[in-house]
């Protein structure tokens, strides 16, 4: 069997927590875990490939394969398959242009979304889908 997919994510970044409640509501299978990128797990990960020093948003990790920026942004909407997937007709798009959109995002969600002072606690009930 495999592992879940494992989405890590900034921990104080409203946006990237919005983004985790929203993938709480909508994946419905449950299987998704979650880690902050400045947790153990998040930090071990990018320890493990230092290609991705300096990525401090959204990083997907499924079926052994590492997916940053603009592209794990799709890799989560085609995990959550229909009506989501339907999304990746945006991936025409190339990716050099994908991910600077995504980059201007990435500068401005702080002053857009806000920043927590420290990483929000999970939902009690999905508690147990977040690593450390």
């Amino acid at each position: 069997m495999s592992d879940p997919p494992l989405l890590l994510f900034d921990g104080y970044c409203a946006l990237c927590n919005g983004w985790v409640r929203f993938l709480l509501r909508v994946d419905s299978d449950g299987a998704m875990m979650f880690a902050p990128l400045s947790g153990d797990t998040g930090r071990r990960i990018l320890q493990l490939h230092p290609e991705m020093a300096g990525v401090d948003s959204l990083v997907m990790v499924a079926g052994g394969k590492i997916s940053i920026r603009s592209t794990a942004v799709f890799a989560i909407l085609s995990y959550l398959g229909w009506p989501w997937k339907a999304l990746a007709i945006f991936r025409l798009i190339p990716r050099d242009i994908r991910d600077s959109l995504y980059d201007v995002v990435a500068f401005w969600r702080y002053r857009l979304f806000g920043r927590y002072d420290a990483c929000p606690l999970a939902p009690a009930n999905q508690r147990s889908r977040f690593l450390p």
